[in-house]
């Protein structure tokens, strides 16, 4: 399969965005390639829900930062829920398994730190 571009995680979206970033923000830019980069819609409910329990601090809302980058925002199709919920359980987190979910469907590369994921066979970019 080809793939049409990269899926971010959640928290490369927050370190890109982030002031005490564990990664700099142009080294990580600059893993991406000139292709579509993707923010999850799903990403904007989990980030929003862990704003709204003061787990996290958020500068921005993610559409804005998903702009500012000139990322393109991902929906999420009935496609892509029922093939999370078809999903071994190697990893619990249903926000993650959605993101596996959509880059399987739609041929994107993951873009994340959680080595577990690429256990469902998604092309991972580590970082």
């Amino acid at each position: 399969m080809s793939h049409r571009g990269h899926l971010l995680d959640s928290h490369i979206l927050l370190w890109l965005d982030s002031e005490n970033q564990r990664l700099a923000r142009a080294p990580l830019l600059n893993l991406l390639p000139r292709s579509k980069v993707c923010v999850s819609v799903a990403t904007a409910w989990e980030l929003g829900i862990k704003f709204a329990l003061n787990k996290l601090d958020l500068r921005v809302p993610v559409s804005e930062m998903t702009a500012a980058y000139g990322f393109t925002e991902l929906s999420i199709s009935f496609k892509h829920v029922e093939f999370a919920a078809a999903l071994p359980l190697h990893h619990r987190d249903p926000f993650d398994r959605l993101l596996v979910a959509q880059a399987l469907v739609e041929g994107l590369i993951l873009v994340t730190s959680d080595k577990k994921l690429a256990q469902y066979g998604v092309p991972v970019l580590l970082v």
